[in-house]
């Protein structure tokens, strides 16, 4: 890629752009290429990166930042300047996709973008208001008074042509960039680049898996899109971990193995116990809506259904016993069935690192996730980011241990702020949305006023609230949620979800909605998060906000 230049990593705070960044590292460290990495964590920190380095560094990777904005216009670069982006945010910038001197997209190359027609949206200034008046110099009066009125007809002509297109261009930009959606994980991305270049390793392989695991977790992308990017790479691991059954107890200490699983959707149920893990999973809780007297009844019959005995349910999974743990996937399987859990079983890859430790593909994003967001050591945000990072290295897994227990007690935050939320029904229907504020005060609010936690708060509420809620067009509603931010600045932390149907598309259109709504009431917003659909605004014009964007989508 680029052998005799040091490059500039910025990379984003999320978990696929993490697994990404490593891909490309190992890459990097492969050919002997000099790089220096600077974590980012919103458009103010990429500005602020690009200047303090655009002197020493011609060549920026953008991992999961980027895409999304004109990019020439925001950081205004020199022209000999180049930027590698490859960042899973849709829609893309169409400047960013017709620019093909300084800006290099990485996509897959099956990814339909559904970028407009050049023509569309770009035509030429020169050829438009060309006068005519230095040839008629020489005619008849006649002569040049008809040639006038022509003139007048073609350049108003013109004009119109001009205005019919601007309309039409305007049109078409806003479909293009209405909704905001994801395309193939970065890692992924990455991955195939390696593979492409013959240098796929099997660490690169599991870490491509991480990154499109934290897509399905934070629901950034349908499930069709997940079992056909799960497919893609089980075949790459058959490839990279064939063995003959013989060599299976020959594994050296040191080795790794990924293997492809049909796993149970249960968050972190290997390193805690069975009962925890129903109790904090969002799918299961809100099936047997938890936060009810009458949904803990339900848990005490569902597990009778499966015959497991309380002591052995609520002790660590690894104490089990092993009789009960051979078919355990079968059998809450074959209970969750009759108590309307038809999903809980889940492709996914898990991986082996010597004797004893397996972890599946959701622990790792779940640990890296929280080493990221970790709220109990105050200190830069880059040690936290650094730490996640490691995480993901084979040779730390005290940092991962460390990641799976602050991942617990997450869990356990967002599932009591859930269950909170619902039984002092602080899920308002606003007309257009759901609407729901935490107070300052409230347990773990400091946690929410990260944006990954506070996504995965909003999701899980809104799965909770449709399974509670008996109104019908509640139901189908998209959810905003505000936590407080910083309560010296007095401001807030503002997210959009889209409805939680069977057949979503993942497309959110709080982004676009949210910049209409502060541009017409001049809320004071931030606008800072790689994410749209995530904004921090004023606490005092929260309600000027809110009521523009109602009748906004009204």
């Amino acid at each position: 890629l680029l052998f005799l230049q040091r490059v500039l990593l910025l990379v984003a705070s999320d978990v696929d752009a993490l697994c990404a960044c490593k891909i490309l590292q190992a890459l990097f460290q492969c050919d002997h290429v000099q790089y220096t990495l600077v974590p980012v964590s919103g458009w103010q920190e990429l500005e602020t990166a690009f200047l303090e380095h655009k002197d020493q560094f011609k060549y920026f990777v953008l991992i999961n930042c980027g895409a999304n904005v004109d990019l020439l216009e925001i950081l205004q670069p020199e022209e000999d300047t180049f930027f590698f982006v490859c960042d899973s945010h849709r829609p893309i910038n169409v400047v960013n996709v017709y620019n093909d001197t300084q800006i290099k997209l990485l996509v897959k190359q099956d990814d339909d973008l559904d970028v407009p027609a050049y023509d569309d949206i770009f035509r030429d200034e020169e050829d438009e208001e060309e006068d005519s008046e230095n040839e008629s110099d020489g005619l008849e009066p006649s002569e040049k008074r008809r040639r006038f009125e022509e003139d007048v007809i073609e350049r108003t002509m013109k004009r119109r042509q001009r205005r019919e297109w601007e309309a039409r261009r305007r049109e078409i930009l806003f479909d293009y960039e209405q909704y905001e959606y994801h395309g193939t994980s970065s890692a992924m991305v990455m991955f195939d680049l390696a593979w492409v270049m013959s240098k796929d390793l099997n660490d690169m392989l599991w870490w491509a898996i991480v990154g499109l695991t934290d897509q399905w977790v934070q629901d950034k992308i349908t499930q069709m899109k997940y079992v056909t990017d799960i497919g893609i790479l089980q075949r790459h691991v058959s490839r990279h971990n064939h063995r003959n059954e013989d060599e299976e107890n020959s594994l050296s200490i040191d080795c790794m193995r990924i293997a492809f699983e049909y796993d149970l959707r249960l968050a972190l149920y290997q390193h805690w116990s069975l009962y925890e893990s129903l109790c904090n999973t969002s799918y299961t809780s809100a099936s047997l809506k938890l936060w009810s007297v009458q949904g803990q009844k339900r848990l005490q019959e569902f597990l009778a259904d499966m015959g497991l005995p309380l002591k052995q349910v609520k002790q660590k999974f690894n104490s089990m016993d092993m009789s009960l743990k051979e078919n355990l996937r079968e059998m809450i399987e074959e209970s969750a069935n009759k108590f309307g859990m038809k999903d809980l079983r889940v492709q996914t890859f898990s991986i082996h690192f010597g004797f004893k430790n397996k972890f599946s593909a959701s622990d790792i994003v779940y640990a890296t996730a929280s080493l990221m967001e970790n709220i109990e050591k105050e200190g830069p945000e880059t040690t936290n980011f650094i730490k996640a990072l490691d995480s993901l290295s084979r040779g730390n897994l005290d940092k991962l241990h460390q990641g799976l227990d602050l991942a617990k007690k997450q869990l356990r935050a967002i599932q009591q702020t859930v269950a909170s939320c619902i039984c002092t029904n602080l899920v308002i229907s606003q007309g257009p949305f759901l609407y729901c504020s935490l107070m300052e005060g409230t347990p773990d609010v400091k946690l929410f006023s990260k944006p990954v936690s506070l996504c995965l708060l909003s999701k899980y509420l809104l799965k909770s609230f449709v399974c509670s809620t008996k109104n019908k067009r509640c139901k189908l509603l998209p959810l905003v949620m505000a936590a407080p931010m910083d309560v010296e600045q007095g401001t807030v932390i503002m997210v959009g979800i889209p409805p939680e149907t069977e057949s979503s598309d993942k497309k959110n259109f709080f982004g676009r909605a949210f910049e209409k709504a502060a541009d017409s009431t001049n809320s004071r917003t931030l606008h800072n998060h790689f994410d749209m659909s995530i904004i921090e605004l004023k606490t005092e014009d929260r309600s000027k906000f809110l009521d523009a964007l109602i009748s906004l989508l009204s």
